[in-house]
């Protein structure tokens, strides 16, 4: 069945351009034109008062978590079916923000993978998935257990790895369940006890094997990285994207200007913790390694965007007080970062579809697209905080939201 969005207002997102008075034809699931003029006897749909675009991507979401103070109690209590339903609703309330592409960076029990599946074959709405199934971690390292040692548990986020061996071994685990792209933490986290943020975790020797037997199965790498010698080790190894990377030196940024390497910033998750703080539950040890990221976090992003450091966007929604559907925050982050909004719808549209090598199917309103496509009232480009109030949301042909 066709229709037709007559849109008022439409972000061309291949050249950062705001067209005006558009007509996207859609057939089924997929952008069949757009023209300047509405075919007749179409069904048509009314954007003339929207800025409309392409259906956002979050390259960095962690659907089985929900924003809580710490995530510990859940993993003590929940079984793999409960974090099943979860991550379903969580990634249901980023569609109806407007985000119908999400990356997970981590989940549990390949519940992301179920999820990816579920969607595909149509048993519920929900956002075009590219998942990871575990983060690839070292003993000890962020996304470890950090429980007492005699507690065995079986719903952490990593993948313990000690050696090139077992790195290659891990790779081919997580992808022979389903995994879509390899994550792996070269450096300590915010969230992890007993972790220093700036330490590095992994050896170069692992980060390489990692990162050549995912490229030998012709699949994308990210990492977690905060400290400044674990990200330089993963950008030397071939690592796609650097997640977080709060703390860069000049070194770190020739090296990803050198070998193309993204940054995802997550601006919002730190953020988030700070602004919430042990008042409301979150561990000090927690709000203090926040606070140490941020501090250097703008510069940081500031000297990429200078050197062209091409910036994807990824909120870490699920972590503590970053809620799923209420993501869109970051992009008034970046903004206050020093982007410009072109520069940061482009980062969640064009340069992330780049990012997940998904350029063929999401990314641009364009013809044989999958018609991913949502819309705001007023115009971003003056006002970026309305790219928190989406107001209609189409997935794959089928509207899901319209607000008139």
């Amino acid at each position: 069945m066709k229709k037709v969005l007559l849109c008022g207002k439409l972000f061309d997102s291949r050249d950062e351009r705001i067209l005006k008075d558009k007509a996207v034809v859609v057939e089924n699931d997929r952008i069949l034109e757009v023209g300047d003029l509405a075919p007749e006897g179409i069904e048509k749909v009314d954007l003339s008062g929207y800025f409309v675009m392409p259906g956002l991507i979050d390259a960095h979401v962690h659907t089985t978590d929900c924003g809580q103070a710490s995530p510990i109690e859940d993993r003590v209590q929940l079984t793999a079916g409960d974090f099943a339903l979860l991550s379903l609703k969580n990634a249901q309330a980023d569609l109806m923000a407007g985000f119908t592409t999400l990356r997970d960076a981590g989940s549990r029990c390949f519940v992301d993978v179920a999820l990816k599946n579920a969607v595909r074959r149509g048993d519920f709405d929900g956002p075009n998935m590219m998942v990871c199934g575990f983060g690839l971690t070292s003993t000890g390292g962020h996304a470890d257990s950090h429980f007492s040692y005699h507690i065995k548990e079986n719903l952490r986020e990593g993948n313990v790895i000690d050696g090139p061996d077992e790195a290659r071994r891990a790779v081919r685990y997580v992808l022979k369940n389903g995994a879509d792209f390899i994550k792996f933490m070269a450096t300590g986290g915010v969230m992890s006890k007993g972790t220093t943020v700036g330490a590095q975790q992994l050896t170069l020797e692992e980060m390489k094997a990692i990162t050549e037997t995912a490229e030998m199965y012709g699949v994308h790498t990210a990492t977690h990285a905060h400290g400044t010698n674990g990200i330089k080790d993963a950008v030397r190894a071939g690592v796609t994207s650097v997640e977080h990377g709060m703390i860069l030196d000049d070194e770190c940024i020739q090296l990803m200007e050198e070998r193309g390497t993204y940054l995802t910033p997550t601006i919002i998750a730190p953020v988030r913790i700070i602004e919430n703080g042990v008042q409301n539950g979150i561990a000090d040890w927690v709000v203090d390694k926040a606070k140490q990221v941020l501090a250097t976090h703008k510069t940081g992003v500031q000297k990429c965007l200078s050197r062209g450091i091409r910036i994807a966007f990824g909120s870490d929604a699920g972590t503590p007080f970053n809620f799923h559907g209420k993501q869109a925050y970051e992009f008034e982050l970046m903004c206050g970062f020093g982007l410009s909004p072109l520069q940061a719808l482009t980062a969640a549209t064009k340069t992330n579809a780049e990012l997940l090598r998904m350029s063929d199917r999401v990314g641009s309103v364009e013809p044989g697209k999958l018609a991913d496509i949502v819309a705001f009232k007023g115009d971003p480009m003056e006002d970026i905080t309305l790219m928190q109030s989406c107001s209609f949301v189409m997935s794959r042909g089928k509207i899901i939201k319209y607000i008139n």
